[in-house]
């Protein structure tokens, strides 16, 4: 590749030869051939640099300079879809075929919605289970024993009067107490 002719030399070439446009580097007598962007703001203004410039221009240049990271996060969100917005898949072209398409399930045009079924709520006893991690059948050995796992476990003075170990521990007992009425009766 041979180096531009500097601007200054263009006048000794022949007249019918459009000028280029000079790099705008202060100093630098070359052709600007190159461009590269003013600011993050505006796009479509460009400096022109001969390659040396250009080169050290955009070594130096940060798009994301004086942003937060939550501006380049949503910066880089935009860039995922190509600046441009995005729809859930089928949204929008359900209006152009109306309710007669059969879309074979693809764009889950024909089903109706669904009501959603509602999990009855657990039982005390089945929430106390699940706090000790144990299933039916159970016996009271095995209750007992899994209780003082807990309670060695979460007391507070083994977390040095931590609240949450003492927060934890009066369910372990409230569950404790939950089960032994519910299937030890004395």
């Amino acid at each position: 590749m041979s180096r531009p002719i500097p601007y200054s030399d263009r006048a000794a070439l022949d007249q019918n030869t459009p000028l280029a446009r000079p790099c705008d580097h202060p100093g630098c007598c070359c052709t600007g051939e190159y461009r590269a962007p003013r600011s993050r703001d505006d796009l479509r203004n460009y400096y022109w640099f001969c390659l040396d410039h250009v080169r050290s221009y955009n070594a130096s240049w940060n798009y994301y300079a004086g942003m937060n990271e939550a501006e380049i996060e949503a910066e880089l969100r935009k860039d995922m879809v190509g600046q441009r917005p995005s729809w859930k898949f089928g949204h929008r072209v359900a209006w152009r075929f109306g309710n007669g398409v059969r879309d074979f399930g693809l764009f889950d045009f024909e089903e109706a919605p669904r009501a959603k079924s509602r999990a009855r709520p657990a039982t005390q006893q089945e929430l106390a289970l699940e706090t000790f991690d144990l299933a039916l059948p159970l016996t009271l050995a095995a209750l007992k024993a899994r209780y003082k796992q807990l309670v060695k476990m979460h007391h507070p003075d083994a977390h040095g009067g931590d609240k949450a170990a003492e927060e934890r521990l009066k369910i372990i007992n409230r569950a404790y107490a939950t089960l032994k009425a519910s299937y030890f009766p004395s």
